[in-house]
This record gives C-alpha cells, structure tokens and sequence, in this order.
C-alpha cells in the first residue's frame, strides 16, 4: 500500500521561476468565473444508480453525486468519515464493523439521510445482483442493522479491507424513497447526497453538476459548477481538447499525443502525470463451450504474447509491461507471469496444447472496446498469436456499455479489459478480478485462491498478507483465468486558467471535481 501518490507537474510554458511566475498564480481568483469547467473523459457512466454498475466511469460520478459512510483524502490510503461521524471494527474478529451516521445529513431533495437508508442501498445491491454491479466486492458482506444513526455490518469472515470497501462508490448511500427495492432506477435523476447535484445527463454526451448547498461531510470547500462531456473514443477527446472545447481532461488520450507530450508542449497545457495502478489484461472465458474453458489453451496464449511489442507499438511507450496480477507499488507484487513464461515462445505453446491433446489452430474470439488504441492493441495480440500457426484469432469490438453486456454473457472467448482499483489495496485485484463470480464473469473459480483471498483479508497489518498476495499470483499465473499486459501512468491536461486539476485523481478511485476552479 502507498501512503502517498507522487505527482510530477509540467508546466508547458516554462519553469515558474525562470517565468516569474508564483505559486498565487494556480490559486482561485477574486474574480470569480460562474461559467462552469468543462472536464473531457471517454469514461461514460453505464449507470446513474449504484446497484447498477461496476466501472471507473460511473464510480467518477458516484464520488460527487453519491455519499458513502467512509471516503479517502487526497494523497491517503486510509479512509476517513464522511456520512459518518465514527467508524469502527467491535472487537479483534474483524467481522463486525459499526458505524455513526452523521445527524445533519439531507438527500439534494431534502430528505433527512437516516441509518435505515444506509441498510436499504446496501442490501438492495447485494439483492439486485446486478450483472455488472459492485455485489463482487462485498462477498463476505453477511448482514447489515440500522438502529437510528448506528449502522452495524455483520461479515461472515475476518475482512480487515470492508472499510476501504465502504469508500467506494459501492457505499453510495440513496433515498430509499426514490429508489426500488428489487430493480435498478429508471429514470436520468439522481438522490443523493454528495458535493454535487445532478442538474443534467445526457447519456454518452455531458452531465452538468453544481455545488450541493445541502452537502455536509469530508469535503471542506466545493468548487463551482461543472460539465462533465463524456467522448467515445480517444481520438474524439484529444480533437476536443486541441480545439478548446474541454478545459480539463481525464482518461483516456490517444498514446500517441502522450508520447509526444515529452517532446513539444505546445498547446499542451497543464500536465500533472502520476504514478498509476491502472492495469489492463487478456481474460479469458472459461465457461463450458468456449475453447478457454482448457488450462492449456489459456497457458499457450500466455507462452505466446511479447509485452515490450504491445507497450511499444500499440502504446507508443506510454504504458509499461506488467507480469503480475497485481502492479507495481502494491504489497504483493510479483513477477509471476515473467517467472513461468520468462520469452515469447511458440515451442512452449505447440509442447503445451501438444500434452493436452488440444486440436490445432485453435479459433476463439477476441473482443475490446471501440478505440484506435485498443484496437491496435487486439491486432497486435492477433498477429503474435496467429503467426505461431497455433491460433486463429476473431477480432470484435463493441461500443462500452454492449462491451460489457456481452463479455458478462460471455459472448467473447477472450476479452481485453482495464482496470482501475476502486481501493488502494492488492485486494482489489484479486477478489474481483480472480475470485469466484468475480466482476468480469469469466466463470473462473478456484478453491486454493479464495481461499489465500480470504487469508490475505484477515490482517489489520496489510504488510503481513505479502506472501499470501504472492501465493495468489503463482496459482493465476498456473491457472492464467487472465494474462497480465501493462500498466500505466495517469495524465492529467488542464488549460492555464483552470486551478486544482493536480487533485482531482489520486489512484483511490475518486474524482475530485469539487477541487476544480477558475483561476
């Protein structure tokens, strides 16, 4: 775990001093703009109700428009109050975890948040069971009992990380007036009662948010109003930002204007590039019926793929070649994959598929979400699988929202798929990403990994699930349910005039909008 984010600023004009430029100068202005910062990002919100969605776009709008008991500082790793005026474990079992709803708390309607709210958005979650919802993160989650302001989780098992798990976008506490019990809300509003208010949605386009004046909680200071333009591809989001019709922008640009950032800067703006847990990986669809459902198949195509070829061709040297499960800068991290396939090899793969009698060339279908880089990402891993003559790769490619509709079906056999942990712990890409009825519904299952899932959480000392973090990734890089690509930097572009852009991400999964403003 990282007590801190280190953040490297790149001012394009030059050095501040050397500018006579001073630190005042990225601070608010006395003259207040009221017109509202536009933010550019290609991560679209699959759904304004939290039981509804498991994804870094709309967990983004969740952290503003939401409100969950717990919430992280920028910069920390351990979270602090927010609806809550004090959590905490009762007793040393870790599986009974208590918090105190703050008293002056109302919905953006008006409605007093009360503790029966928290246990409804709760258990309304776990009972939706949403196929792309957040139930995964909470598997040990066994009851939930609100007596007035006092809110006590009942767990089945020791699980030292259900606090960071309260700070998500998974503890988004709604009006249980507003909300059905048994399905996902209809309608383009939300009740929340996080540090913005939902004025406008317009889905796959823009949200337009303002300062919640109801807002108590973490949040000492909200900044002003603020559009958020959602973009399809990355190519669209970088043609808005040269064109000036974004002020900010935030996942993702194209590889190739971040590879020339280092080179000219012109009409780059600001830049703030933080080390980064964003990972992306191969998952592969084990379900009965598709040709990954063999061990073997899954290991050939992990003999097989040349990382360095993937970073710097498709990425143009803008990702970095990743081997473990879980990345660099996180307790746990190996180099698992490196370990058992140290080269790209076609010898290995033909000897694998060869000892398991599998048939050869062997045809899956190998899908990503629509964007030039991913797409060329795919030609890539086409081309290094199918010149072994082993495999006949099917590229598809799909808008977002169909994307993950149908790897959950498991429509694809092989699927190409991001992430970005919605808690700075190893144990969030472990448990979602490789536990039974994981968040990317690969089918895989494994008894010896849930069960070091299950030790890994047991310690308050997080240092102390290191070797069973290790274990984890020894047994995924022998089961290969996913091969481990990259990971990469996070960039940050901000016009001059534009204060607070260095906050707004941190790698905990929040998006701090409310520190953006007009200088």
């Amino acid at each position: 775990m990282r007590s801190t984010v280190r953040l490297r600023i790149l001012i394009t004009c030059g050095v501040l001093v050397a500018a006579g430029v001073g630190g005042w100068q990225l601070l608010p202005s006395d003259d207040t703009r009221t017109d509202p910062v536009s933010v550019g990002t290609t991560d679209e919100v699959t759904s304004l109700d939290p039981a509804g969605a498991y994804d870094a776009g709309s967990w983004a709008m969740y952290s503003n428009v939401y409100q969950s008991l717990l919430t992280f500082k920028t910069g920390f790793t351990t979270p602090v109050p927010d609806a809550a005026e004090r959590c905490a474990f009762v007793g040393a079992k870790l599986t009974t975890y208590r918090c105190d709803l703050r008293d002056d708390l109302t919905f953006s309607n008006g409605r007093k948040v009360t503790g029966e709210d928290v246990k409804y958005s709760f258990e309304r979650m776990m009972q939706i069971k949403a196929d792309v919802g957040p139930k995964p993160l909470f598997p040990t989650l066994k009851s939930v009992v609100a007596d007035g302001r006092t809110v006590t989780f009942q767990l089945s098992a020791r699980d030292a990380t259900f606090p960071l798990k309260l700070a998500t976008g998974a503890g988004s506490i709604v009006d249980r007036s507003q909300y059905p019990a048994g399905k996902l809300r209809g309608d383009l509003a939300v009740d929340g009662s996080g540090p913005y208010v939902l004025k406008e949605y317009k889905p796959g386009e823009s949200a337009r948010l303002e300062p919640n004046p109801r807002y108590r909680g973490a949040v000492t200071r909200t900044g002003g109003p603020v559009v958020v333009k959602y973009f399809a591809t990355s190519d669209e989001l970088a043609t808005a930002w040269q064109a000036g019709r974004v002020d900010v922008t935030h996942r993702q640009m194209p590889p190739k204007f971040l590879s020339d950032l280092g080179e000219t800067r012109k009409n780059s703006g600001r830049i703030t590039e933080a080390d980064s847990p964003e990972i992306r990986n191969l998952n592969f669809n084990v379900r009965s019926g598709s040709p990954m459902a063999e061990k073997a198949v899954r290991q050939a195509v992990a003999a097989v793929i040349d990382r360095p070829e993937i970073v710097t061709g498709a990425y143009q040297g803008t990702v970095e070649p990743l081997y473990s499960l879980i990345p660099q800068g996180f307790i746990g991290h190996s180099t698992a994959f490196y370990d058992a396939y140290p080269e790209p090899s076609a010898k290995k793969a033909k000897s694998l598929l060869g000892k398991a009698d599998v048939e050869t060339p062997v045809s899956f279908t190998l899908a990503h979400r629509k964007d030039a880089a991913y797409a060329a990402e795919a030609a890539e891993l086409k081309r290094q699988l199918e010149e072994t003559g082993l495999f006949e790769v099917e590229v598809v490619e799909a808008e977002w929202q169909d994307f993950q509709k149908a790897y959950a079906k498991g429509d694809y056999d092989a699927y190409t798929v991001g992430w970005l942990p919605d808690f700075p712990d190893s144990d969030n890409f472990t448990a979602p990403l490789v536990g039974t009825g994981n968040s990317l519904h690969s089918g895989f299952a494994n008894g010896r990994i849930d069960s070091l899932i299950a030790a890994t959480q047991q310690y308050s000392d997080r240092a102390a699930a290191a070797n069973d973090f290790e274990a984890i990734q020894l047994e995924v890089a022998k089961e290969v349910p996913l091969v481990p690509l990259w990971q990469k930097k996070d960039y940050v572009l901000a016009t001059e005039d534009v204060a607070g852009s260095q906050y707004l991400t941190d790698g905990t999964g929040i998006w701090r909008l409310w520190e953006l403003t007009w200088i």
